[in-house]
Formats: structure tokens, sequence, C-alpha cells
């Protein structure tokens, strides 16, 4: 399904959470702090990004009495389409042909993988 507004962009501290409650697909504030690996992280600061992940529309949640179970809305396939497509936007005047160019020239790709891109390329054809 087609989102009719663009995805707002994460902050590196958002993405982290937003990560994890991808991985988890289901998850209690308390359980995003224990895949931190900071135990000290204090419970409100985690409570508090997953409450703008939820007011930027990615995640959502269900109440059991005061306690919150958050899950995803948008999946992580999206926001990496998201991403990509801002990426060559901003970088490669919206052309993924240069985005593949520089990832040649900067020797980022190699030949094998660039054979694999090709086969893909083929199969979306047919």
């Amino acid at each position: 399904m087609k989102r009719k507004t663009p995805l707002p962009t994460l902050t590196k501290a958002e993405e982290e959470v937003m990560q994890i409650i991808w991985n988890l697909e289901r998850c209690l504030v308390r359980d995003v702090i224990d895949h931190l690996g900071d135990p000290d992280m204090p419970h409100s600061t985690i409570s508090s990004v997953v409450r703008i992940l939820e007011k930027k529309g990615f995640v959502d949640h269900k109440a059991y009495g005061k306690t919150h179970e958050y899950f995803p809305i948008v999946t992580k396939e999206e926001y990496a389409d998201h991403g990509v497509k801002s990426m060559v936007e901003k970088y490669f005047g919206g052309s993924p042909k240069q985005l593949v160019s520089f990832l040649v020239q900067s020797k980022d790709i190699d030949l094998a993988e660039l054979k694999d891109l090709m086969k893909t390329l083929d199969k979306t054809k047919n």
C-alpha cells in the first residue's frame, strides 16, 4: 500500500530504538532498554523516544492498564525505501544510475555483486 504522505526522517536515537522494535515486533519499553545493552538507561528517556515514534506514525500501542505494548506500523522495508529514495534524490540528482556508478567507482560494489544486481533487474522485468 502506497503512503499518501512521505515518512519523516528519524534521528539517530529514534532509528536505534525503531530497529529494536522492528526486530522484536511487539515490546514494552523495558524490552527496548534490555536490548540497548545499557541497564542504566533511564526508562523515561526510552519511553519519550517511543512516544515520539508513535507521534511520527512509526509505532502504535495496545494498553493493558498502565502498561503499553508497542508494535511497528511502518515496516523496515518502507523506511529503507524512503531512505534510499531520499538519498538518491539528495546526492545523485534522483538518478539510481548515478548511485550505482558512484558505488562502482568507489569500489563499494564488485563485479560479482553488479552481476547479481543485473540478474535481479532482469527478473523484475519479467
